[in-house]
């Protein structure tokens, strides 16, 4: 990948001249966005369609072919089938072009062989809209991964000057992701760390400027409902971590769930969802979704035949699941559920809050969405709500089972089709642009700007939360007071083969356990906590105790809880990283007072 973005940056630092093989006039349509971008970042632009032949584009003429071109071309890029590429490989060979370029979803190695073969470069399959803003750092607005690191100050929006791979590195271990993704000293000040951007709004630099904001032509900050940078760095570190294309940040867990679903939701679509969910998740989609007038039918997602055969449902739009269930820790075949969906044409959405990036990668065994509520594990400090939405970019969503928000014509943007003028950045781009431009379940700007720090440590803590929670699994599991520890890491755990394919390091540090005297007992012993906070979160530093039958469960009917694995003497820990010997001090104590004796 390094070569390939040196190429990249050398082709856009060196060219100044761009012929538009298939240019439109049409402004809603991909090669007009290409085109006006290119246009406003200094290069010259000339439109070639020979039904336009004569016309003017963005104040350029339109010629039939490029060999009627009066002036050098550097670039020819191509919005064209691929089966003719090879005589515009040919054409751009006698005009003296420096490189070929094919737009997203269109190769031609014989085109490629041809041009490579007289000299020139060729780039297949991109787009250089999006590789100019990706290395430019613009596209880092909308929320999307650069794949590039660096801890040079940012210049302004150009290709960087090539000095030794660009100026950037690339990295795919979390340590170095969690500290350098999306974060660059800011360009203006140098300031090291991501500024706190406590603005709610943006100023234009002209008028063209803001209409192509508002017509989404170009990259960058409108209204602080839709997005900001400090967010935005958050959305890209996120993304990098997940090894996907891009993220949304909203204001929680929940409204998360909501961004989510929303583009591809309507009244009498359904959503099949793993019964074992958290218990505000399985009210928020069993009722609040009602009133949308979507449906959820909750089914064992262990039993891979029962989901089969819910998803052939033709209503289904959705596969949801939690990869490490909250909160009895039960691992997601999420491979196995992947195929399935795929099958069937519909996204699997993957709530990975439990486990994060850092331990389980559902986007590498076939997720499309990857769910989280920041306000857990990622920020780790319990200080800062949030969630995110994180698009891998792979799923087809012009040819989903269901049309959706984005494969329809959307009035509000004067008939743009998202998935087709946006490709593979439609998902992220429309949450921005529409869902949290009408719902405006934003995230706060200072809660990102905590999130971003608190992440910077989420590997270290990750390794020392489960390294914690194996040490706790095993006391309480020989402790006479209790009768069942749900924890995947026992080699006799029917989940125990599932947490070695999944989880890197260990099988997660929230997990339930059963007291033998039931509810009374369970309340009991949260009472007598002294280290273990009392609180209804996870992911903390320090370590969290709940009595799920009395609280987060408690609106739940008997069947629902018990679907979840919840009983009424069921206990649920997230284990902070202090040190073990304390962590196990304090349960004991607590546990001798259910008792009534010294253990």
């Amino acid at each position: 990948m390094v070569d390939d973005n040196i190429k990249i940056v050398e082709v856009l630092s060196g060219a100044k001249s761009i012929a538009v093989v298939g240019a439109s006039d049409d402004w809603k349509r991909p090669s007009f966005y290409v085109m006006k971008y290119l246009q406003k970042q200094g290069y010259r632009i000339t439109p070639i369609n020979p039904r336009l032949a004569g016309r003017s584009i963005l104040g350029e003429t339109v010629y039939k072919k490029i060999t009627d071109v009066p002036y050098p071309i550097d670039i020819v890029d191509v919005f064209r089938p691929p089966r003719e590429c090879t005589e515009i490989a040919k054409t751009a060979v006698l005009i003296g072009a420096s490189c070929l370029w094919m737009q997203i979803g269109i190769e031609s190695e014989e085109a490629a062989v041809i041009a490579e073969a007289a000299g020139l470069k060729v780039i297949m399959n991109r787009c250089p809209k999006i590789e100019h803003s990706r290395l430019s750092g613009l596209l880092g607005n909308g929320g999307f991964v650069s794949g590039l690191l660096s801890a040079r100050r940012q210049t302004v929006p150009k290709p960087p000057v090539p000095v030794r791979n660009g100026g950037y590195i690339e990295s795919n271990n979390p340590e170095t992701l969690a500290v350098h993704a999306g974060t660059r000293p800011d360009g203006a000040t140098g300031a090291r760390i991501t500024p706190l951007y406590q603005t709610a709004s943006f100023t234009f630099d002209d008028a063209d400027h803001a209409a192509s904001l508002y017509d989404l032509q170009e990259p960058g900050n409108v209204y602080g409902r839709l997005s900001n940078p400090t967010t935005a760095a958050l959305e890209q570190k996120i993304a990098a971590l997940e090894g996907a294309l891009g993220s949304c940040c909203v204001a929680s867990g929940h409204a998360a769930q909501l961004v989510a679903l929303f583009p591809l939701m309507a009244p009498g679509r359904k959503i099949i969802a793993s019964k074992q969910l958290y218990g505000g998740s399985i009210t928020q989609f069993t009722q609040t979704f009602k009133s949308f007038g979507w449906e959820a039918e909750l089914v064992d997602i262990h039993d891979l035949n029962v989901v089969e055969r819910a998803i052939l449902e033709p209503e289904v739009a959705v596969l949801f699941a939690e990869s490490l269930a909250n909160p009895d820790g039960t691992i997601t075949d999420i491979e196995a559920l992947a195929k399935l969906a795929k099958s069937a044409r519909i996204p699997l959405f993957i709530d990975n809050t439990m486990a994060t990036s850092v331990m389980c990668k559902p986007g590498a065994f076939g997720a499309d969405v990857i769910l989280y509520s920041t306000t857990k594990f990622m920020s780790g400090h319990g200080n800062a709500l949030g969630g995110a939405v994180v698009d891998m970019g792979c799923f087809d969503w012009m040819n989903a089972r269901h049309p959706s928000l984005l494969s329809d014509a959307n009035p509000a943007y004067h008939g743009i089709r998202f998935a087709e003028t946006f490709g593979k950045l439609s998902y992220i781009t429309f949450c921005h642009a529409s869902v949290l431009r009408d719902l405006g379940p934003t995230m706060a700007p200072m809660n990102a700007f905590l999130t971003l720090t608190g992440i910077e440590t989420l590997p270290l803590r990750m390794r020392q939360h489960n390294e914690n929670a194996a040490k706790v699994a095993h006391f309480l599991r020989d402790h006479p007071a209790v009768t069942n520890v749900s924890w995947a890491g026992f080699s006799d755990s029917p989940y125990y083969d599932r947490a070695k394919k999944y989880l890197a390091f260990g099988a997660g540090s929230v997990f339930t356990f059963e007291l033998k005297d039931g509810y009374h007992a369970g309340q009991k012993l949260v009472e007598n906590c002294n280290l273990f906070s009392h609180l209804a979160n996870i992911g903390d530093t320090r370590s969290l105790i709940i009595h799920p039958a009395s609280t987060i469960h408690r609106q739940l009917t008997d069947t629902q809880r018990e679907q979840a694995g919840i009983g009424a003497g069921t206990i649920r820990v997230s284990i902070g990283i202090e040190n073990p010997n304390d962590i196990i001090a304090d349960l004991g104590g607590a546990l001798e007072v259910v008792c009534g004796r010294k253990i």
